[in-house]
C-alpha cells in the first residue's frame, strides 16, 4: 500500500499540469516549455551525481527519455494548447490499456478479462469526467494526444522491461536529460528564440519542473520498479481527476452527476485493478 500511495502521488501532481499550462506558461510553445521542465533538472542531477551511463546504457536512456520525456511531453503540450483539456485526459486514459496490450509479448502476461474490463471502466470514467460534448475536436491535437499516451505506454512498459542499474534518482536524471537533449533543438528549429518570461511564468516553470517532474518522475519510475507495468499504468487515471478538482478549486468549475459518476467509475476501475494485483501475487496456502 505504502508503494501504491507514493506512486499515486505522481499521477496526482500531474494533475496540476493542465491548468498550470493554460494560466501561467507561454501561450503556443509546447516544445520550448517541454524543454524547460525536462532538461534543467537532468542536468542538475547529472551534476550532483556525477554518474553516467554506461555500455548499453547509453542508447536505452535515450529511448527511454525519447519515450517518458521527449515526445511525451511534446505531444502532451501540443495536445493541451491545440484541444480542450478533456478531450486530452480521456484519450490518455487508453494508456492502462496500452500498456496491458505491451505486456503481453514483453513479459508474457496475457491480459486478463478483468483488467481489460477495468482498462475500458477508467476510459469511460475519465470520459463522463472531463469530456465536453461541445469541445472542440482538432485532428492534430487529437493525434498528438494519442501518440502521447502510446509514447508513455511504451516508455512504462520498456523501464520495467530494462531494469535500472543505479539509484533512482540518478536513473531519473538520464531520462530527463535525454529526453530534453532530444526536445532543445527542435524547440529552436521550430519555434526560434525563448520570449522574456514573466515572474509568473517563472512560477510556473518552477513548479512545473521540479513537483511535476523531478519528484513526481522519481515516484513514477520507483512505483514501476515495485509494482506491476499495468497497476501503475492505472495509477495515471488519478491525472484528470486531480485536474478536474483543480478546476473546480482555482478557476470557479462546477461539477455536474454525469461528472461525479466519472469520478465513480474511475475509482472503481482502481479499485478492481488493484485486487487483481493482489490476486495475482498472494501466494497459495499450502495445504
Amino acid at each position: 500500500m505504502r508503494d501504491i500511495i507514493l506512486t499515486a502521488l505522481a499521477p496526482i501532481f500531474w494533475g496540476t499540469t493542465y491548468v498550470i499550462a493554460t494560466e501561467l506558461l507561454p501561450d503556443n510553445r509546447p516544445l520550448l516549455v517541454a524543454t524547460i521542465r525536462a532538461l534543467p533538472i537532468g542536468i542538475l542531477l547529472l551534476l550532483t551525481y556525477r554518474t553516467l551511463p554506461k555500455g548499453i546504457w547509453w542508447w536505452r536512456s535515450l529511448v527511454l527519455g525519447a519515450l517518458n520525456i521527449g515526445l511525451f511531453f511534446a505531444l502532451l503540450f501540443l495536445a493541451t494548447y491545440r484541444i480542450a483539456g478533456g478531450v486530452v485526459a480521456t484519450t490518455g486514459a487508453i494508456q492502462p490499456l496500452l500498456v496491458v496490450l505491451l505486456c503481453w509479448p514483453l513479459f508474457g502476461e496475457r491480459p486478463a478479462p478483468a483488467v481489460l474490463l477495468a482498462a475500458g471502466m477508467g476510459v469511460g470514467g475519465v470520459g463522463l469526467l472531463v469530456l465536453d460534448p461541445a469541445a472542440r475536436l482538432d485532428a492534430l491535437g487529437v493525434a498528438a494526444a494519442v501518440a502521447a499516451a502510446l509514447a508513455m505506454a511504451s516508455g512504462v512498459a520498456l523501464a520495467k522491461y530494462w531494469p535500472r542499474p543505479v539509484p533512482l534518482i540518478v536513473f531519473t536524471g538520464w531520462q530527463l536529460t535525454a529526453g530534453g537533449l532530444v526536445l532543445a533543438p527542435l524547440a529552436l528549429v521550430i519555434e526560434g528564440r525563448p520570449p522574456l518570461f514573466t515572474p509568473i511564468n517563472l512560477a510556473g516553470f518552477v513548479w512545473l519542473a521540479l513537483v511535476n517532474t523531478a519528484l513526481a518522475y522519481a515516484l513514477w519510475f520507483r512505483g514501476i520498479e515495485r509494482l506491476k507495468a499495468w497497476q501503475v499504468s492505472f495509477l495515471g487515471l488519478l491525472s484528470p481527476i486531480v485536474a478536474v478538482f483543480v478546476g473546480l478549486l482555482l478557476l470557479g468549475q462546477t461539477l455536474s452527476p454525469v461528472q461525479i459518476a466519472g469520478s465513480i467509475l474511475i475509482f472503481c476501475s482502481l479499485v478492481i485493478a488493484q485486487r487483481l494485483s493482489e490476486a495475482r501475487t498472494t501466494p497459495s496456502p499450502r495445504m
